[in-house]
Formats: C-alpha cells, sequence, structure tokens
C-alpha cells in the first residue's frame, strides 16, 4: 500500500520539474555591460577576446523609461558572441559614458559581477593577443591546472575579471 502511495507522488514531482525545465526559451543566459568608453571595451572584447558583433539594436528613450532600464536615456547595443551561433550567449555591450569606477585588485573587493570565464580549446592565440595589447595578466598567470588545461586572469578596460581556461 506504502508503494503505491509513493510512486504517483514521485510521478508527480518529476512532472513538475520537467514542466519548470520546460519553461524556458532558451539555455544560455543572455548578459549586459555598460562601458564607461565603448571604443575600448569593443577593441578589447572583439580583437583580444576574439569575440564577434551579430547584431546589435538601439532603445529609445521612451522604452528605457517605461521598462525601468533608463530614466530616459536612449542607448545602443552591440550584440557580441564567441561564435556566431543561435544558442550561444549574448554578451551586450553599451555605454552611457559613465567615468570609470574603480574595479579592485581581486574578486572579493566589490559585490556585484565581478568576473566571466571562457572556455577555450586553446589559450596560445588569445595569450598572443593578450601580449600585443599589452594587457597584464594578474596573479601568476597564466598558470598550468591540474588537468593540463591554461589558466590566465586578465580585465577588461572597465575592471571585470577574465578567466580564460584552456589547452
Amino acid at each position: 500500500m506504502k508503494r503505491l502511495l509513493i510512486t504517483p507522488i514521485f510521478l508527480l514531482l518529476a512532472l513538475s520539474f520537467c514542466q519548470a525545465q520546460n519553461q524556458v526559451e532558451n539555455p544560455s543566459i543572455s548578459m549586459a555591460m555598460i562601458a564607461s568608453d565603448m571604443d575600448a571595451s569593443y577593441d578589447f572584447y572583439t580583437n583580444v577576446i576574439g569575440m564577434v558583433e551579430t547584431g546589435g539594436f538601439t532603445v529609445d528613450e521612451s522604452f528605457g523609461k517605461r521598462s525601468g532600464l533608463t530614466g530616459g536615456s536612449a542607448y545602443d547595443v552591440k550584440i557580441l558572441k564567441l561564435v556566431d551561433d543561435p544558442h550561444s550567449t549574448e554578451f551586450k555591450l553599451a555605454s552611457f559614458g559613465n567615468p570609470k569606477e574603480e574595479a579592485g585588485e581581486v574578486i572579493q573587493d566589490k559585490n556585484g559581477l565581478r568576473y566571466i570565464t571562457i572556455y577555450l580549446k586553446s589559450t596560445e592565440a588569445v595569450l598572443q593577443r593578450i601580449k600585443e595589447n599589452n594587457i597584464e595578466t594578474l596573479g601568476d598567470t597564466p598558470i598550468q591546472l591540474g588537468d593540463g588545461r591554461n589558466f590566465i586572469l586578465i580585465q577588461d578596460p572597465d575592471g571585470l575579471f577574465i578567466e580564460l581556461i584552456g589547452n
């Protein structure tokens, strides 16, 4: 009798979990970076990290205010991706010309989004671009991880820490 009661409860819970999972249209997260200098950040993410611009859009004053995104300021957004694939994560870049804030030297210096991790097949090309663009690697990086992959830590022009992990 106990077994007959547990089976329907288990099936009901499993069905609820599957239903919640099916509410997601796209499994990736689209994120936005507000840069102090759009040109410097765009150059960094495309020419150093290797992202590609896959689109963009403008948010007008009216929608900015109605949506609660801005107090009525218009802005342009460039959509960058690691690869031009509809399922890859969108890294949206926008700027309002705000002054650059102090980022801190390590991730625990501030709250909020502090770093992103990018997994690469090889770190060789990105390490070359880092050197060519005179970008400082942080800590003692590159460091070889226990699994044989390399770990490189850098910061973008506004101080977002970028972990690059790959062979």
